[in-house]
């Protein structure tokens, strides 16, 4: 295979992916986004997969090959089909984590062996440029394991261990210690490219390590879908480095796409939580003091029904906005929504679902569970395409949401103070199911629960629709 076929099959790869995250910015195209996406990676690894076999040569080289697609593909595909939507998130953080040991192996291959990588001819010592971008590769996707392996222990929230606790970890001097690493990895960097020492790349990926470690740990669990998704930058970013210094088109572009998207990601969803996204990375503002305070609240007497009477209101509605949260993620509520949705508008009711950007664990992951239920997706509004409706809506009815739909959103002084919110509120009549009266990730009571116009509906939010459902036949 000539180095001519290897560009141009890699160009190829590397057009699908655009053409993958073109297609999955909108759902009407987002199988053909994914097909996109898959064709473009299958033909990336099978140009990477015959290049290592003429490179190593024989059926060692193969033997290799088929040994990694093995194990990839086969652990892939058992996650894919066991993971559930609730933990996403969680399968997220372990792939970039896998992404950034990744970026930390090849550095050390390209460095022990660079004449493999066509850096440098047996005996040569790696050009300047080069060193740079490997030990800068190296270093970022070592944050990226460490940092990813934390956040995957807090979003799952098994584990005992004090780091992967949802609570912040803090200590005096914190940032302080995250600056001096941060520059001591720059002096090595700067004695790697000055000497390529084995000392000095071996203490830039230590460091990394620790880093990575440090700069996740101070972050509360509320904030876990930011760090997720500047991870995911991370690892793009990474996979550019090296992409870089072994002169691969492919992982340039692949991983500037990965990269960038991942900030503008980041960016967003911190602009939807009315979050700093510097205040997030270095001192993880939200997470458990809040929640801490909300154990204090007094006991407020709220409007509780049944879903008979939740049904009752809904079949005398003209139009119902369904606001779908966390809690009908954690019920697998998806199906029995749209059946219900199905039944009033039978009943020749205008049903519209209503999305906030960071409902449920990571964005999209609403969009995602009502495509699953085959909803149509001319009936799923963004935030600023309905929050105008709601003060025309006759029932809102909310499932599992909290913080999103928090009138103290508008209140100064709060801590989601000046957060955009699904308005829900403004509806006529308000029904909100959830298991309890427990605050949402912000800690903070929801004044939206007390209102004369809401009707609480405790219970889980799949038995609860499917009661519903049948109410209203």
């Amino acid at each position: 295979m000539s180095m001519d076929l290897v560009t141009i099959l890699y160009l190829v790869a590397s057009v699908c992916f655009i053409q993958a995250l073109k297609g999955l910015s909108h759902p009407t195209t987002s199988i053909r986004g994914n097909v996109f996406g898959m064709v473009g990676m299958l033909i990336a690894v099978l140009t990477t997969a015959a290049l290592i076999v003429q490179l190593a040569g024989g059926a060692l080289g193969l033997g290799w090959v088929l040994l990694g697609l093995l194990v990839g593909g086969t652990a892939g595909s058992v996650m894919a089909q066991r993971v559930e939507m609730t933990k996403m998130p969680e399968l997220v953080a372990f792939m970039h984590s896998m992404i950034g040991l990744a970026a930390v192996f090849i550095a050390v291959a390209a460095v022990a062996e660079p004449w493999a990588f066509s850096i440098s001819g047996h005996g040569q010592p790696i050009p300047g440029g080069n060193r740079v971008e490997l030990a800068l590769g190296a270093f970022i996707g070592a944050i990226t394991f460490t940092g990813s392996v934390i956040a995957f222990g807090k979003l799952s929230g098994k584990y005992k261990f004090r780091l992967f606790q949802g609570r912040p970890v803090q200590f005096a001097g914190q940032h302080w210690l995250n600056l001096g690493l941060g520059l001591l990895a720059v002096f090595f960097i700067v004695g790697f490219w000055h000497s390529q020492s084995w000392l000095d790349i071996v203490l830039v990926i230590a460091l990394g390590f620790a880093l990575g470690v440090l700069l996740i740990i101070p972050i509360g669990g509320a904030d876990m879908p930011v760090v997720v998704s500047m991870l995911n930058s991370y690892s793009g970013w990474a996979a550019a480095g090296i992409g870089f210094s072994l002169n691969n088109a492919m992982l340039i572009i692949a991983g500037s796409l990965v990269g960038s998207s991942g900030a503008i990601l980041s960016y967003i969803m911190c602009k939807a939580m009315n979050r700093s996204f510097f205040n997030v990375i270095l001192g993880g503002f939200g997470g458990d003091a809040a929640t801490a305070a909300a154990g204090a609240q007094e006991q407020r007497n709220v409007k509780s029904g049944s879903a008979d009477d939740a049904a009752f209101v809904l079949g005398n509605a003209e139009s119902v906005v369904i606001v779908p949260g966390y809690g009908l993620a954690v019920a697998r509520a998806q199906h029995a929504v749209k059946e219900l949705a199905a039944k009033l508008t039978e009943k020749g009711i205008d049903v519209k679902y209503a999305i906030h950007p960071v409902a449920g664990r990571m964005p999209g992951h609403m969009n995602v569970l009502l495509a699953e239920a085959e909803v149509p997706y001319d009936q799923v509004f963004e935030m600023e395409d309905i929050n105008g409706e709601f003060g025309q809506v006759d029932v809102a009815i909310i499932l599992g949401a909290n913080d999103v739909v928090n009138p103290a959103a508008h209140v100064k002084g709060t801590a989601i103070y000046g957060m955009p919110i699904l308005e829900a509120y403004k509806a006529k009549t308000v029904i909100v199911n959830k298991r309890s009266m427990a605050a949402g990730y912000a800690g903070l009571d929801n004044e939206l629960f007390y209102m004369d116009k809401t009707m609480m509906v405790f219970g889980d939010a799949k038995k609860v629709v499917e009661d519903m459902t049948k109410a209203v036949e």
